[in-house]
């Protein structure tokens, strides 16, 4: 793992025992560029949480999906997971009897910004934490 320069990138198949591997990944590479717990925590669980998505809604068989951790000076943490689906996330409105569906509304509510890009095969979903 290579916490040297100001981003880390790794793409992992859909599959959901992955998602515990993003989080410690994140978190080791946070660690080592020295972001306050709270900072790390928020973003890990946004990355998680948009990790979880793209394995439910855009598993595509032999496709991975991309995530990517970034960081400048000022302890900006920016967040992205890419998928090869060419489906939007859409947000949902709070469903207290629903067992799913939260997964934006807690991006929404823990991330300074995040917004939807599309790219040529499927789409990324970005988001900003700052400390």
């Amino acid at each position: 793992m290579n916490t040297e320069s100001n981003s880390w990138r790794r793409s992992f198949m859909p599959v959901v025992e992955n998602i515990p591997e993003v989080r410690l990944g994140a978190r080791l590479v946070l660690a080592a560029w020295a972001v306050p717990a709270d900072v790390s925590e928020t973003a890990v669980l946004i990355l998680s949480e948009l990790a979880a998505n793209a394995v439910r809604h855009a598993r595509i068989p032999g496709r991975t999906f991309d995530v990517t951790l970034t960081h400048d000076d000022q302890k900006t943490i920016e967040i992205e997971v890419g998928d090869g689906s060419p489906h939007l996330p859409v947000l949902k409105p709070y469903d207290p009897e629903a067992t799913s569906g939260r997964g934006l509304l807690l991006v929404e509510a823990l991330a300074d910004t995040w917004e939807v890009r599309h790219r040529e095969f499927g789409k990324t979903v970005w988001a900003r934490v700052l400390a």
